[in-house]
Parts: structure tokens; C-alpha cells; sequence
């Protein structure tokens, strides 16, 4: 990776997948200290790239994964699989602690507390439907305590819903987690999105790609 480039993972005339750092915006916030991020960043490196670029989003503190489309029928195309859900996602992350199950599935609806945000909550008579289908990769030690390493496959992609589903659903937050949990039990939030698939979105296009992106910690 260049200064103020992005790390390919995979590159085509149309789309590419990018390993998208920890604390790096996905989009441009509000004000110049916040105008680096992946899309500012990807015009740079693809200048002839037109139309909205960014597929979907990772917290500001998540690393991984990050699908980029090229041009507006590529972003359509793409675009049309992350509605019907058939992208196949998988997150890695490290948690506070280690659940009493090795495997599960967690349903848990999710709404923003729009007077905490970008918090979200809880909430079964108003929150949006979010699933998430997890498994424990090891158990390992940390500073003296017991964390879980662990696999989650989002069925759905809710604002925060796999940091909320870990600290609310398995009641053991994601560590580093200054949110949901504390933000001293790590040195970043290891929240890592670790592959993505997709159907080649080329015209007519059959096959499943995957980018991947190696777990920093």
C-alpha cells in the first residue's frame, strides 16, 4: 500500500476489492480533517471510475474487505446482490470473554438511540430485522484473560449490528469496542471483515469471486 493509496485485493475494468485499514472512513465526513477515506482515496487512484464507487461500508475503527464498482451499471449489478442478500460476508473478531455455546445464530432487531448517536439499540417492537450466524475459531489469552476468537456471517447489514449482537446477543463485547464495551481492552477494535463473495457482475457473469483480506491481530 502507497501513502494515501489502498491495498488491491483484487482489481478489474470494473470493480475492485480493497483491504480497507482500521480508523480510515469509508466516505468523507463533515469538515477537511475528515476528507480522507477509501472513496476520496479510490477517485484518486481511478480517475476514470464514474458513479458512486463505494458498494457498502465498514465502521470507521473495522479493517477487511471493502468491494468498489467502477462504473454505474457495475454498481447497479452489484448493487442488486447486496439487496437480494447473496453476498457472502465473514467477519473476524476477538471478544471480552468466551461464550458458553461454540456456535449459533443470533436475532436480535436493531434501531439508532438518535439521541446517542451513532449508537444503536435494541428494540423488538421497532427495530430492523438483523441476523447473524457466528462461530468460536479458538480461545486465546490476552493481558491475562480468556477471549474467544471468533466467526461471524451477517445475514444482514444493520449500522453496528455485529459489535451490538456481540455485546448484547453474546454479552461479551468485541474488544476495543469504546461503544459497546471498553475502549482500553485494546489497541483498535478487532473487528476485521475477513472475505467477501460475490457473483461476477459482469454481463451474463455465472461465477462466484472472493476477496480476501489477512486477519491483522
Amino acid at each position: 500500500m502507497i501513502p494515501g493509496g489502498l491495498e488491491i485485493l483484487m482489481r478489474h475494468e470494473r470493480f475492485v476489492a480493497v483491504n480497507k485499514p482500521s480508523c480510515l472512513l469509508t466516505i468523507p465526513g463533515k469538515g477537511p480533517e475528515k476528507h480522507d477515506s477509501v472513496l476520496t482515496r479510490a477517485r484518486a487512484l481511478f480517475p476514470a471510475a464514474t458513479g458512486s464507487i463505494v458498494m457498502h461500508r465498514l465502521d470507521w475503527e473495522t479493517s477487511g474487505v471493502l468491494l468498489l464498482a467502477l462504473d454505474p451499471e457495475t454498481h447497479r449489478r452489484l448493487g442488486r446482490q447486496f439487496e437480494k442478500r447473496t453476498v457472502r460476508k465473514v467477519y473476524v473478531a476477538l471478544l471480552a470473554g468466551v461464550p458458553a455455546e461454540s456456535q449459533g445464530e443470533i436475532r436480535l432487531p436493531v434501531k439508532p438511540d438518535w439521541n446517542r448517536r451513532p449508537y444503536q439499540v435494541v428494540d423488538h417492537d421497532h427495530g430492523r430485522e438483523a441476523i447473524t450466524a457466528w462461530c468460536i475459531l479458538g480461545v486465546e489469552e490476552r493481558d491475562g484473560e480468556r477471549c474467544a476468537r471468533v466467526e461471524f456471517r451477517p445475514r444482514t447489514g444493520r449500522t453496528h449490528q455485529l459489535r451490538v449482537h456481540a455485546a448484547v446477543g453474546l454479552g461479551l463485547p468485541i474488544l476495543g469496542d469504546g461503544l459497546y464495551g471498553s475502549l482500553d481492552s485494546a489497541e483498535r477494535l478487532m473487528l476485521h471483515a475477513a472475505s467477501l463473495e460475490f457473483m461476477d457482475p459482469v454481463p451474463h457473469g455465472v461465477a462466484w469471486l472472493k476477496a480476501q483480506a489477512p486477519v491483522p491481530f
